[in-house]
């Protein structure tokens, strides 16, 4: 069976390229100005919140899909894959923050951040369409 490729897919594929290789980049730069101490004050922050834009770009790449995507029953696939993620997210650092609060988990997530699991929930939320409807749309 073919993929599913509408204008929208195609559009959100090229995106989500363009920004992880921003991000990748990006990542790269901060972790290396950072380990040889080459930023401080001001453009450290600067510079420690530049790879989190791309993510954020993400985010907005996948609910442009949601609002470009022409096809109805693949749009409610996508809608399901991202409330699935974002209950997925939410769930997963509730239950992390009570650990931290009790000390029963060290505090900060090693780089396991919020995006981090909403990305995960995606993947979740695609078996989620499976199991239940059948199909993952094959998107996203």
């Amino acid at each position: 069976m073919a993929r599913y490729k509408s204008p929208a897919m195609r559009k959100y594929v090229i995106r989500l390229a363009v920004l992880m290789t921003i991000y990748l980049i990006t990542l790269f730069a901060a972790v290396t100005a950072f380990r040889a101490n080459m930023v401080s004050g001001p453009a450290a922050y600067a510079l420690a919140v530049l790879p989190a834009l791309p993510i954020i770009g993400v985010f907005w790449a996948v609910m442009r899909l949601l609002v470009e995507e022409p096809d109805e029953f693949v749009r409610m696939l996508l809608v399901r894959q991202t409330l699935v993620a974002t209950g997925f997210c939410l769930t997963v650092m509730t239950i992390w923050e009570f650990l931290q609060n009790f000390d029963l988990v060290p505090q900060g997530s090693n780089g396991f951040g919020a995006a981090f699991f909403w990305f995960m929930g995606l993947g979740v939320g695609a078996l989620y369409n499976w199991i239940t409807v059948g199909t993952s749309g094959d998107c996203a």
